[in-house]
């Protein structure tokens, strides 16, 4: 089975007028790989600021939209991989996290980076199956 590359809409465009060399969403036998997502706004395709709370929750509203975009959902994400630029936000990350991973959450790493060249904390990535 080929790839597909999904068209997200507002991320993919974000992706794009940053040159990006990359693509938001890709569908392959069965899975769905999700680029890691920064707290973008879905509406404005605006970086969301604020407190690291603040920006896990608009990471995962645009993780989840990805998924949507492609067709399946939060429900069948079996791997996720959070990027934040201080691993002392572990536990405040953990609040907002989960709120979206209740029950049966998927398996997960967290990774600490030294930073970015845009102006956010965290990066959320995934997996999941369609």
């Amino acid at each position: 089975m080929k790839k597909e590359v999904i068209e997200v809409p507002v991320m993919s465009d974000k992706v794009r007028a940053l040159g990006l060399p990359c693509s938001t969403a890709v569908r392959a036998n069965g899975f769905v790989f999700i680029s890691a997502t920064p707290p973008v706004d879905m509406v404005t395709g605006e970086m969301v600021r604020g407190d690291i709370e603040t920006q896990t929750e608009a990471s995962l509203k645009a993780l989840k939209h990805c998924l949507e975009a492609a067709g399946t959902s939060l429900d069948n994400v079996v791997m996720v991989r959070i990027y934040a630029v201080n691993s002392g936000f572990y536990n405040a990350i953990n609040r907002v996290y989960a709120k979206y991973f209740s029950t049966n959450p998927p398996a997960r790493s967290f990774v600490p980076v030294a930073s970015w060249p845009m102006e956010f904390d965290i990066e959320i990535e995934c997996v999941a199956v369609v």
